[in-house]
């Protein structure tokens, strides 16, 4: 009901767009050239959106635009890449060219409350509360930050925000987020943003030392007509939220602890397992089907040496198990998580 709920009010509120400003640095800033890792360059080349929704505190200047443009336009400064746009070098690859143009910033209304969005389930409505972006044209046509502050007639505001995954992943999009309301607070950063990128510049040319079957292609599927169904005929997504209880998290976890297995394992482990076997059996694989489990890891600790905690870029690297469909549905549950904590150790 909840879904339906964000849902409809998605479909039928009135957003106003009562201005759009492009924010440029305060000051001036480094004009060069940032090469992207390869990191960089494994990510989807699109906007990654994300909402997040405030209710009214009382204040005289709740959400002053005033005062929110003023501090992006210094936070600008130390993340000045952020400011610039993508293009191609020479050799056809993408970087990061930092001529401080500016981020989108668009100031609406609209006639929705916070209470109408429910539980706050993603749907695609949400994302009239996130600038559009025009990806017809070139590259560097495009700001890399898109934003959006939405005012509801209950009070409530939301921040809409498009972070070019090209430029960095969700840790670094946050770190610019919290920095931005540091600068808006009249705080000093706490983490300043470190954006060399030569801590990932890749080996010239490519040494590899052993097989990524991270990056191998997905296994074939073993029936023809389910390899050709989706991309003939694609359904249409659909999200929901499952939550997951403390009794059901502990009685998975002593699942996983049967036998001679008394290992203790993450809650992610065992989370992972349980939805692995879940979907093996509501796809019906069959028992000889190889069957895939991506997992993002971030490395910016894993490294050696680790990367300074303000690396400002994408560290995403993936973590990958496989198995046949039938030792996933069948084995059991400690097996499977021993598979994924290998993988993610």
């Amino acid at each position: 009901m909840l879904i339906n709920c964000c849902l409809i009010i998605g479909q039928t509120m009135k957003i106003n767009v009562k201005e759009s400003t492009m924010i440029s640095p305060a000051q001036d800033t480094p004009k060069h050239s940032l090469r992207s890792s390869d990191l960089d360059l494994l990510v989807a080349r699109i906007h990654i959106q994300t909402v997040y929704f405030y209710r009214p505190n009382g204040t005289k200047n709740f959400f002053d635009t005033k005062v929110l443009k003023r501090a992006l336009s210094d936070v600008l400064v130390p993340f000045y890449p952020v400011a610039g746009r993508l293009r191609r070098d020479s050799d056809g690859r993408f970087e990061i060219y930092c001529n401080s143009e500016g981020v989108l910033f668009v100031e609406a209304e609209s006639d929705a409350a916070v209470d109408d969005f429910g539980d706050f389930t993603p749907c695609p409505e949400l994302r009239r509360l996130v600038p559009t972006v025009d990806y017809s044209g070139d590259d560097s046509s495009y700001p890399l930050i898109v934003l959006q502050v939405t005012f509801f007639k209950c009070g409530g505001v939301s921040l809409g925000v498009g972070f070019h995954h090209t430029q960095a992943d969700g840790y670094s999009a946050i770190h610019f987020i919290n920095s931005w309301s540091d600068m808006a607070r009249g705080i000093t950063i706490s983490i300043p943003p470190f954006i060399d990128r030569t801590p990932l510049v890749p080996r010239d040319p490519p040494s590899p030392v052993f097989n990524h079957i991270e990056y191998d292609p997905p296994p074939s599927m073993i029936t023809p007509q389910q390899t050709q169904e989706y991309p003939s005929s694609p359904k249409p997504n659909s999200t929901s939220i499952l939550k997951i209880t403390l009794d059901q998290i502990n009685t998975l976890k002593a699942k996983s602890k049967k036998g001679n297995h008394p290992k203790k394992y993450s809650t992610y482990a065992t989370l992972a397992a349980h939805v692995w076997r879940c979907v093996c059996a509501a796809r019906v694989l069959c028992h000889d089907q190889t069957t895939k489990l991506y997992m993002a890891i971030d490395g910016r600790l894993r490294l050696r040496p680790p990367l300074l905690p303000g690396y400002f870029g994408n560290v995403l690297f993936t973590a990958t198990s496989i198995a046949l469909a039938r030792d996933i549905t069948s084995q059991p549950l400690n097996c499977i998580v021993e598979k994924i904590h290998e993988a993610i150790m």
